[in-house]
């Protein structure tokens, strides 16, 4: 079945690129065949991405009965404009994932106690916020004044830069403590993180509070999201967390789906997703 494109307004928030105007989220939604209310994935894409990048995932997991949606966060999106505000404030992703279950229960005919969410990159952080996890605003503060570093964005290589020219520190210091407020979403109940991004930016005890099942995948050749300050601490944080490498040569962008994939691993995650989400929800 064919994804359907939709376009949601959040009222409760304003446009960066028009502050007079709602937030609008494009999104995919691919309707499930089976006649009693489905089980749905929530998918989040990475940094610069869009929905369509986890279409070999969305596929597989709809086949087997999902309803699956997808949201293109705005100004983090090939398919709307770059924003520093989509790049540095991590917390309107999980909001906008929200949003998307709100329609879904909505419009949909959805089994509400069995809602999971998957996410690549940045979507891997955004899962996680979902199921509880919450950003320490002291780093958080400190890397927008510019103190420490803040992680590197190839699609966004002037972020920080760009972000204090726009904003008084003032300002800057009221985002990040927006930003380390709880984002979770409880109707959340398992959660799939692919190359997760930001693990060191998360408060640890956050993590060990998530009682959720979650599996974890990741490339030991990351250099985009290394393992050891990413994948490795989500998965060592979260009490029900599992995963395991693909392997010591794979990197960041094999889960992105108009990337060669020679070992044939996407097709794996896939069976992998489908196998988790029907043994959790």
């Amino acid at each position: 079945m064919n994804p359907q494109t939709t376009h949601l307004l959040d009222h409760s928030r304003s446009s960066w690129s028009v502050p007079t105007e709602p937030r609008l989220l494009r999104t995919r939604i691919w309707p499930s065949s089976r006649p009693t209310p489905a089980p749905v994935v929530v998918l989040s894409h990475g940094t610069g991405g869009a929905g369509e990048d986890l279409d070999w995932l969305a596929k597989p997991l709809n086949d087997a009965g999902f309803l699956v949606a997808s949201v293109d966060h705005p100004g983090n999106s090939y398919n709307d404009e770059y924003l520093p505000e989509g790049f540095a404030f991590a917390w309107d992703r999980p909001r906008d994932i929200t949003l998307l279950i709100d329609h879904l229960v909505a419009e949909q005919n959805i089994d509400i106690t069995k809602i999971g969410a998957a996410g690549f990159s940045f979507g891997g952080y955004t899962v996680a916020a979902l199921l509880g996890g919450k950003i320490d605003v002291h780093i958080l503060e400190a890397m927008f004044h510019g103190q420490v570093s803040a992680p590197d964005v190839p699609e966004f290589p002037d972020l920080i830069t760009t972000l204090r020219s726009k904003y008084s520190d003032a300002e800057l210091t009221s985002f990040a403590e927006t930003g380390a407020r709880s984002m979770t979403d409880t109707r959340v109940r398992a959660g799939i993180l692919l190359a997760p991004a930001i693990g060191r930016l998360l408060l640890s005890e956050s993590l060990r509070q998530i009682s959720a099942p979650v599996l974890v995948r990741w490339g030991d050749a990351d250099d985009n999201t290394p393992p050891e300050d990413n994948a490795l601490v989500y998965r060592d944080s979260m009490p029900q967390a599992r995963g395991k490498s693909l392997g010591p040569d794979i990197g960041h962008y094999v889960f992105l789906g108009d990337r060669d994939d020679p070992s044939g691993l996407r097709p794996e995650v896939a069976d992998d997703a489908v196998t988790f989400f029907s043994t959790y929800l």
